[in-house]
């Protein structure tokens, strides 16, 4: 791909897109049983303001701090779920990366006013930044019941247009290849982990030689950012459809850091730990007794399904965390029984590496003892 333009910007992002918060807010009303005609007579405002707020015209993000905490109080006080205001506040953040990157399109956004370098992202942000794109309702929001009937066909999921989706994945491509400074790190790592949404040939060519660069580099012991980059270039191919170099990165997490570091990314990455993160150094933290691995290990349990471009991934980072918390296990029968049930599953697939089955046969040797 062609190098992008290293125009740099520092106001872009100024006309922003509210889809992803509108359509939180309309998950809301629905689940609060309220019409928009209902809700705009609670708050009180005009009908079409509220009508603004959930097509997007009128972002979420525009409005000020003590109007936005009446809406979000107003919203649980009428019936929506008491965590509204935090799924709101965080599809703001999500329609802010939209924002800035098909605003900025193929020039640069400074670093240190850019939304994907403000925080470590776990994957509630990244699923809301993503819906667009993939149409999948993240986990989080599955609590929304709609309690009001559609109208007619309706959307499922917040859309962008085909241009916009170009702007936003072209300016991920120029950030990725200009950000090139330590400063930049986490910016340029939380890009190209995105670009695995993309699809276009000339973006998966790109994320190739992303891992030429990245993947087959030595990582120095400690080297939490060349470590991330080789992952987030390998999960990225992966989700686009080229699982082949995700197994190179597992075999490049045997020492003991790199296994301290990648299990402290996923503790971050779904919650299990609870601290902000505004850089990535805290995944070199040894000490991992600040989070307990229970949430985590329910988390990968989900996700080894056999023909998951992940697996590999998964199934080391399992083994990796049951190793670590051996006692994740023995307390907890059910946990146990479910855990042999994936594992029988996965055995019968035909679907694992030799480094795989050795997995699978450590997990299953660590159920014969948590069981006696």
């Amino acid at each position: 791909m062609s190098r992008a333009a290293a125009t740099s910007t520092s106001g872009q992002g100024s006309r922003s897109t509210g889809v992803v918060s509108g359509f939180v807010l309309k998950l809301a009303r629905q689940a609060a049983g309220l019409t928009q005609e209902r809700l705009a007579e609670a708050l009180p405002v005009d009908v079409t303001t509220v009508q603004g707020w959930e097509s997007g015209r009128r972002p979420l993000a525009a409005m000020n701090a003590g109007d936005f905490l009446r809406l979000t109080s107003r919203l649980t006080r009428l019936g929506a779920p008491a965590s509204t205001r935090r799924h709101l506040t965080e599809a703001i953040e999500a329609d802010q990366v939209l924002s800035t990157a098909i605003t900025a399109g193929s020039t640069i956004v400074d670093a240190d006013c850019h939304p994907l370098s403000a925080s470590v992202h776990r994957r509630t942000t990244t699923n809301l930044i993503t819906w667009p794109i993939t149409g999948t309702l993240p986990h989080q929001l599955r609590e929304f019941t709609p309690k009001v009937p559609r109208r007619g066909p309706v959307a499922l999921h917040p859309t962008l247009s085909v241009e916009q989706r170009s702007q936003f994945f072209d300016h991920l491509i120029a950030i990725a290849e200009q950000g090139t400074s330590s400063e930049e790190a986490l910016l340029r790592r939380q890009a190209v982990y995105l670009l695995g949404f993309d699809g276009r040939p000339q973006v998966v060519n790109w994320l190739r030689d992303e891992w030429r660069r990245a993947g087959r580099r030595i990582v120095r012991d400690g080297d939490v950012t060349g470590l991330l980059e080789a992952r987030s270039a390998s999960v990225a191919l992966a989700s686009a459809g080229e699982p082949t170099q995700i197994h190179d990165f597992v075999e490049r997490t045997a020492d003991s850091h790199a296994e301290v570091a990648n299990l402290n990314y996923w503790a971050y990455w779904i919650g299990d730990l609870s601290d902000e993160q505004t850089n990535d150094a805290f995944m070199l933290i040894d000490d991992t007794r600040s989070w307990t691995g229970a949430r985590l290990l329910t988390h990968l349990m989900d996700r080894l399904a056999p023909e998951s471009a992940h697996l590999p991934l998964n199934l080391h980072t399992l083994h990796a965390l049951v190793a670590s918390r051996p006692m994740l296990l023995t307390s907890r029968a059910g946990v146990r029984k479910r855990l042999d049930d994936v594992l029988d599953r996965l055995a019968s697939s035909g679907n694992l590496t030799n480094a795989g089955r050795d997995q699978v046969a450590g997990l299953r040797y660590a159920l014969r003892i948590a069981d006696r």
